[in-house]
């Protein structure tokens, strides 16, 4: 696995350095924003691993630009922030999953394999099987494109992206943020269920409506995904 990580945190680096190595991982380590940008294009990664504040490019902005070359390389955000919005805000950049500072390699290491498998079953995946289709939703699983009553819907996330598919492939069962934690995320839960309440909002604001939220609380229980039309829905 080559990992390149993007981190002007002396301290951090070397830890992530001695515990790659231990696991056999080969890790280069970048502290400016702009060079790790570069070197982000020089290699085939398995991962790239950004922090957030960085000198010479903001990690929000290496993230951006990595998607917007139509790069789908698994990327991990590395912050200190970890308040609603800047969660959501690494999310619209297109990070897979961020890991909050202070951190255990451990926790990050079990980040890692989980964004690589997502990956791996990605580029796997048979063609017959690429279409998924609901009463509005058409759903390209190889192309990651989004229908909605015909018309495409290009600003998911890939994290956005991949409940949609999960709870499409799901209809109306009801999944607590635990299950949709592993089940989407890939790690066992490490005590941030917010994650999961982040994508469902921002799912119903770029595809439900007032009357049609698609993505249904259950109180007490977690979220369902369905059709019907409501007249009231929070």
């Amino acid at each position: 696995m080559r990992i390149l990580v993007i981190e002007d945190n002396e301290s951090v680096a070397s830890m992530l350095e001695m515990f790659f190595a231990k696991e056999g991982i080969k890790g280069e380590f970048i502290s400016d924003g702009l060079e790790g940008y570069e070197h982000s294009k020089s290699g085939k990664w398995d991962v790239i691993i950004i922090d957030w504040m960085l000198p010479g490019m903001d990690g929000m902005t290496i993230c951006r630009k990595i998607r917007e070359e139509k790069n789908t390389v698994p990327i991990i955000m590395l912050t200190a922030k970890d308040s609603e919005s800047d969660q959501v805000l690494g999310l619209e950049m297109g990070a897979d999953d961020y890991v909050t500072k202070p951190f255990s390699p451990l926790a990050l290491m079990a980040r890692i394999k989980a964004v690589t498998r997502r990956y791996q079953a990605n580029n796997v995946r048979q063609v017959d099987n690429a279409i998924l289709k609901t009463a509005y939703f058409e759903i390209n699983k190889d192309t990651r494109e989004v229908f909605l009553h015909g018309q495409p819907i290009n600003h998911l996330t890939p994290k956005e992206f991949d409940l949609l598919v999960y709870f499409a492939q799901h209809p109306k069962q009801v999944f607590s943020r635990e299950q949709l934690l592993e089940h989407v995320w890939g790690y066992e839960f490490y005590g941030d269920e917010r994650t999961v309440d982040v994508h469902i909002k921002r799912l119903r604001k770029k595809v439900g409506t007032a009357n049609q939220p698609f993505f249904h609380t259950v109180w007490g229980v977690g979220y369902k995904f369905d059709e019907v039309l409501v007249e009231n829905e929070i």
